[in-house]
């Protein structure tokens, strides 16, 4: 059977840090392991996109005889589609995330979302959110598909003890209770309302550690002082993978307190399912694409966003029997396993890939 030839091209990869960098990494990592996949990837941040894209554009070009079909690793790469498709009768298809169709700015509404992403022959949607929006904004149904990120279930997994953790953050655990949130630290993360909204309404046996760095640090820095919580909230800033891994293996309960943000939105989610994997339950808001990464009491819990009480009730309810990860854990890593495996994810990107370019033959 002929294999696939696919041209990848992604401008946010690693070892620049980043939910679109880490998707497009393993999606062309598990890619290749069920077809023939050339990836161009931009390795050096966003200064270096003004010369990434003309880069990519005349590799792409060069290469385009040899493969069948290119892939767009997000929608800021639309433009690259839209001249493909000008100069070649070869598929064109693009991955789109919340904000590549959300983002404020009328140069980039105008040209990209209304005018090259809407000439590319197909769009994945890492969330069903993101399929309401690029239909809103008048893309059709037809040619957009939702596929949920994945994740490895075994990459993140490791063991680890409480004296790992107290190691990590500083301070003794013993008779804690251990909330955290990792990842970029963007507005609608929902950090600073949960630090200012929930904590000071939970008991003093509990304490709550955020990993990551972001546009939004500064807003929860003077949330944990105005509420006095200095010592029941820890602010770790950027940390290496392995001491993200122990955070994931020995914290009681992940929280992903999300806010609804103007101009912004949570494409899917790949934090609250690396969790997962890891055998951390997971409490996050019920809006955007999170509704996709988590299922209600499967593999963690969805409540109201911005629902302060709701949250509070919700995570006494969680430690009632005991630590949640003992309780729940090993049910929430069977339920991602059985659903969000990168391996299969990449099957069914590779079909949809697939239907795109028999289509055009």
């Amino acid at each position: 059977m002929k294999q696939t030839n696919i041209i990848f091209i992604s401008r946010a990869y690693p070892p620049v840090i980043g939910g679109i960098e880490n998707q497009n990494y393993e999606l062309s990592l598990w890619l290749a392991k069920v077809a023939n996949i050339k990836t161009i990837a931009n390795t050096k941040g966003k200064k270096f996109l003004p010369f990434f894209l003309p880069i990519a554009l005349f590799q792409a070009i060069f290469l385009l005889p040899k493969y069948d079909v290119v892939l767009l690793g997000d929608g800021v790469l639309g433009i690259i589609g839209w001249i493909i498709k000008l100069i070649s009768k070869k598929p064109v298809i693009c991955v789109v995330h919340g904000l590549d169709l959300t983002f404020i700015s009328k140069i980039y509404q105008t040209l990209w979302v209304n005018f090259f992403i809407q000439k590319i022959d197909k769009l994945i949607a890492v969330g069903n959110e993101t399929v309401s929006v690029a239909i809103k904004k008048g893309i059709s149904k037809e040619k957009i598909v939702f596929i949920p990120n994945g994740v490895d279930t075994e990459k993140h997994l490791i063991q680890a003890s409480q004296a790992d953790l107290e190691k990590i953050i500083g301070k003794s655990i013993a008779n804690k209770k251990v909330l955290m949130t990792s990842g970029r630290l963007a507005k609608r993360k929902g950090v600073a309302w949960f630090v200012t909204n929930v904590m000071p309404k939970l008991d003093e046996s509990f304490i709550y550690v955020v990993a990551g760095a972001g546009p939004d640090k500064e807003n929860i820095s003077q949330a944990i002082k105005n509420n006095n919580l200095e010592n029941r909230v820890t602010m770790l800033g950027y940390i290496p993978d392995q001491d993200r891994n122990i955070l994931w293996a020995t914290s009681d309960l992940f929280v992903q307190p999300n806010i609804k943000i103007a101009g912004d939105m949570e494409g899917f989610g790949i934090s609250v399912i690396e969790a997962g994997a890891s055998r951390l339950p997971v409490l996050a808001s019920n809006i955007e694409g999170l509704k996709d990464a988590i299922k209600d009491e499967r593999n963690g819990y969805l409540v109201e966003s911005e629902n302060a009480d709701a949250y509070v009730e919700k995570i006494n309810k969680l430690f009632e029997n005991g630590n949640p990860r003992e309780t729940y854990g090993q049910a929430v890593r069977d339920f991602v396993i059985e659903n969000y495996q990168w391996k299969n994810i990449a099957r069914i990107y590779l079909s949809e890939i697939e239907k795109v370019i028999n289509k055009k033959l």
